[in-house]
């Protein structure tokens, strides 16, 4: 499979903007452990919207 193509429609997704992030050593690994490695992005970006709201939220913002 290509990379940055969604394994379960074979198409890229769609609304997502590519970002390179640098992980702490040994962080990727760890996910992979989780979700597995095609499934690496996916719990990234996951994780960090549920962060992101949670932080709006206690700001008392709204998307």
């Amino acid at each position: 499979m290509m990379r940055g193509y969604d394994d379960r429609m074979g198409r890229p997704p769609l609304n997502v903007k590519s970002t390179n992030v640098r992980l702490p050593e040994g962080l990727g690994e760890r996910i992979d452990k989780l979700v597995g490695r095609q499934r690496r992005a996916a719990f990234i970006r996951e994780v960090l919207e549920r962060e992101v709201e949670r932080r709006e939220n206690e700001q008392g913002k709204t998307v």
